[in-house]
């Protein structure tokens, strides 16, 4: 598959992470979860960053968004951005 596409939450600190996870497990939508929470403005849209390909995010993102099945979120993902948490669309 030459391209996926995925959402997005960003955050500052891991433990944050990890609380809205616990908050995704709690029955909070991906999307909502993003609009509130996230740093960037792509939570505004629900965290969507539409399709990309390898090579178009740094290096731990795009390694953790392909390793996903589609429907699946990540645990926290560490870049120089900060956690992110990434939910694959396709």
């Amino acid at each position: 598959m030459s391209s996926i596409s995925c959402k997005h939450i960003l955050v500052d600190q891991e433990f944050e992470a990890k609380d809205l996870l616990k908050k995704l497990d709690g029955g909070t939508t991906f999307e909502q979860l993003a609009k509130d929470f996230s740093n960037c403005p792509s939570g505004q849209e629900g965290g969507s960053l539409g399709s990309f390909g390898k090579g178009m995010m740094v290096k731990p993102f795009e390694d953790a968004a392909f390793a996903l099945s589609v429907g699946e979120t990540s645990g926290p993902v560490k870049t120089q951005f900060g956690y992110h948490l990434i939910l694959r669309e396709s």
